[in-house]
């Protein structure tokens, strides 16, 4: 969608003190502003790497998952991990937005959008993983318990018929989330746009809003709600993924410990992902003026303490291993230590570990370059952990008859590769098209911007009206 760009508001704010409509020009000159090469390019390459991987996903459905480098005894390769992995780089979405908003935290409003948007994109990449496992995924409405001539129903006893569940409810509610909250972001984008298009297309979006106090009332309403909604699912989506591995008998799997683990994992992969995007687009995009280093400070807070309770569940696992007296547990832990994956446990605990104590310091959460490199070892180290996981207590059953080594195959990388380009490609078509700070959010924290009597609305005002609504 080529507009005419629109010179005047490309100019900078003053970082003192920006006007109401300093900020929706702003904001909105990205969407505005004609699409630069530099755009073309990144989303080409991007678009490439989705490309390569659907081709992979092709060649998968089409030959059969004995293309992938699955063996007895590991029937779960790069498949689960990425599924587990993916899911969650979702959640930092759903914390920063829901529970963040309902602890009033203020300086959630410049990165909410960003990581609400990330939070869907990452559900689709690991839907796909979790489909393509299955072997035959047009036949995956077999996997939902619906009336059928064939008499057969879903085996409730089993976590990944409770997987079905707690993702799609955790993806729609997200999706919604987002979705309610752009509304009003949508209507000024619709009074600002000069494409006759672009302005039916949001004006359909932003479904008739005005910005009049009704229309503020209902969806304040309807966002905390869906917050309220969100919240507990930030708890029970990663909980039931990690009942995949507890309810069964594995050694390393069926520990009490993973439901918290893979919640606090989670958060600590999503914040992550979160600083990798943000510390791009703030660049690229110009918004210094919006995420600040006190957000990246902040955020670097939680990383450190979700790290921390990340490397005691690391060290609980060793001292339950020994405490129980099992010596099926003991050797499947002192396998991961110094076994044939010993390679994958010591990159998984140098990431995740050691690598953010350095946010003890105020420096270093304060500098840009040191937080983007750390939040990459993070993702990586995330997941190098849901791999640890799955491949040390499978490749050594309880048969050494059967034993084995698992390596994936190019079809399996390409697949990997490939969700990374749909996720980068989405992103980069969501902050192009879509404002990718909440703009009625930062009017609504504004000094001056609410009457005494509504202070304890901290989300969106009725005086920051939606610019140009009744022009």
């Amino acid at each position: 969608m080529k507009v005419q760009e629109q010179a005047p508001i490309r100019e900078p704010l003053v970082l003192g003190n920006p006007s109401l409509h300093d900020i929706t020009a702003r904001i909105a000159s990205i969407v505005e502003s004609k699409i630069s090469m530099k755009y073309l390019m990144t989303v080409g390459f991007t678009g490439a790497l989705a490309a390569w991987g659907l081709f992979a996903l092709y060649y998968t459905i089409t030959t059969g998952i004995g293309v992938w480098g699955l063996n007895n005894p590991v029937g779960w390769g790069w498949d689960i991990t990425n599924f587990v992995f993916w899911i969650g780089i979702g959640h930092a979405g759903t914390l920063i937005s829901a529970i963040l908003f309902l602890f009033r935290q203020k300086w959630r409003t410049a990165i909410n959008r960003s990581a609400e948007a990330m939070t869907i994109f990452a559900v689709i990449c690991a839907l796909t993983m979790v489909l393509s496992h299955t072997g035959r995924p047009w036949l995956f409405y077999w996997l939902l318990p619906y009336p059928n001539q064939m008499n057969m129903w879903v085996n409730f006893r089993s976590p990944l018929a409770w997987d079905v569940f707690a993702v799609n409810t955790y993806f729609t509610v997200s999706a919604l989330f987002w979705f309610v909250g752009l509304i009003p972001d949508l209507a000024t984008l619709r009074n600002y746009v000069k494409s006759d298009l672009a302005r039916k297309i949001y004006g359909f979006l932003s479904l008739g809003w005005t910005g009049s106090t009704r229309h503020w009332h209902h969806y304040e309403i309807a966002y905390m709600i869906l917050a309220g909604i969100s919240t507990p699912l930030v708890l029970s989506v990663h909980s039931v993924v990690s009942f995949d591995f507890t309810v069964g008998i594995m050694p390393g799997w069926h520990t009490t410990i993973f439901p918290p683990y893979f919640v606090a994992g989670a958060i600590f992969s999503g914040f992550a992902m979160v600083m990798t995007l943000l510390v791009i687009a703030r660049e690229v995009l110009d918004l210094k003026q919006f995420i600040t280093l006190k957000h990246f400070d902040n955020m670097n807070k939680i990383m450190l303490a979700t790290g921390m309770m990340v490397g005691y569940a690391y060290g609980m696992e060793f001292f339950i291993a020994w405490y129980s007296g099992n010596p099926y547990e003991s050797w499947v832990f002192m396998n991961r230590l110094f076994g044939d994956y010993a390679w994958a446990y010591w990159t998984m605990v140098t990431c995740n570990v050691v690598s953010p104590q350095i946010f003890w310091f105020k420096k270093a959460r304060r500098n840009v370059p040191l937080m983007f490199v750390i939040s990459i070892f993070i993702n990586i180290g995330m997941w190098f952990e849901r791999f640890t996981i799955i491949a040390t207590s499978l490749h050594h059953d309880f048969l050494p008859a059967s034993w084995g080594y698992y390596s994936p195959t190019w079809v399996e990388i390409s697949i990997f590769i490939g969700t990374f380009g749909v996720f980068l490609t989405l992103f980069l078509l969501f902050s192009k098209f879509v404002p990718v700070i909440a703009i009625a959010e930062i009017k609504g924290i504004m000094p001056g911007s609410q009457p005494s009597h509504h202070h304890e609305h901290d989300h969106a005002p009725h005086a920051a009206v939606t610019e140009g609504a009744h022009r």
